[in-house]
């Protein structure tokens, strides 16, 4: 069963969503293979809804793996709107290029090789909607930077903020993930729900999801 949210339900909710196609399932699949931690359907419909109900034009991800995410955002953008994505892995962000490539959206995308510390000084804003679904410990590290990027009514999207129940004291019976980023994921999200300039709610969806919105 399912830490967050049961399995029985989680496959009712999979079952439900005709927002996905052969090439995201692909994709999706592919993912499962190597076991990259991608966001799944469910959460990727989720974003596409964010990104349609305030018609976004530019978006920015942290952490683009192998774009399973980024085809779900980019098939949100209207003509002439732009996806940035920032990958660290040089390998992963080339299956990215193909598989935007794949799915149609390649000339909406437009990739950032290298760390996110460094490569997020390579744009500027204003985006509509950021989604922060990098490396853990940089979450707090990059929180006020991405706020800097984010328009008034913006959204900032963070992935796995439940962290499979982990982050909440004397749920589990043994941590399984790496303690510091469990620690990192915590901190993130009292500053996160505390920011002076952000209305946070979290949605219990897989991993957790933190929709921000900017003042």
């Amino acid at each position: 069963m399912g830490q967050i949210v049961p399995d029985a339900v989680e496959r009712y909710l999979a079952g439900l969503n005709r927002a996905g196609d052969k090439v995201l399932d692909d994709i999706a699949r592919d993912g499962a293979k190597q076991e990259l931690p991608l966001v799944d359907a469910e959460v990727g419909a989720l974003l596409r809804v964010l990104a349609l109900s305030i018609g976004a034009r530019r978006m920015l991800e942290i952490g683009t793996a192998i774009g399973y995410s980024g085809i779900w955002l980019a098939g949100a953008l209207p003509p002439g709107g732009m996806l940035f994505t920032m990958e660290k892995d040089p390998e992963r962000a080339r299956a990215a290029r193909a598989n935007f490539e794949r799915a149609g959206v390649a000339e909406r995308v437009g990739i950032i090789v290298g760390d996110a510390q460094v490569t997020i000084a390579k744009v500027s804003g204003p985006f509509d909607l950021i989604f922060q679904d990098g490396s853990k410990p940089l979450y707090v590290t990059l929180l006020d930077k991405l706020v800097g990027l984010l328009r008034p009514g913006g959204l900032l999207v963070t992935d796995n903020v439940l962290w499979d129940g982990e982050v909440v004291p004397g749920f589990i019976d043994g941590p399984r993930r790496d303690s510091s980023d469990t620690k990192a994921i915590a901190e993130y999200n009292e500053r996160l729900n505390a920011h002076p300039e952000l209305i946070t709610a979290t949605v219990p969806l897989r991993d957790g999801v933190a929709i921000s919105v900017k003042r």
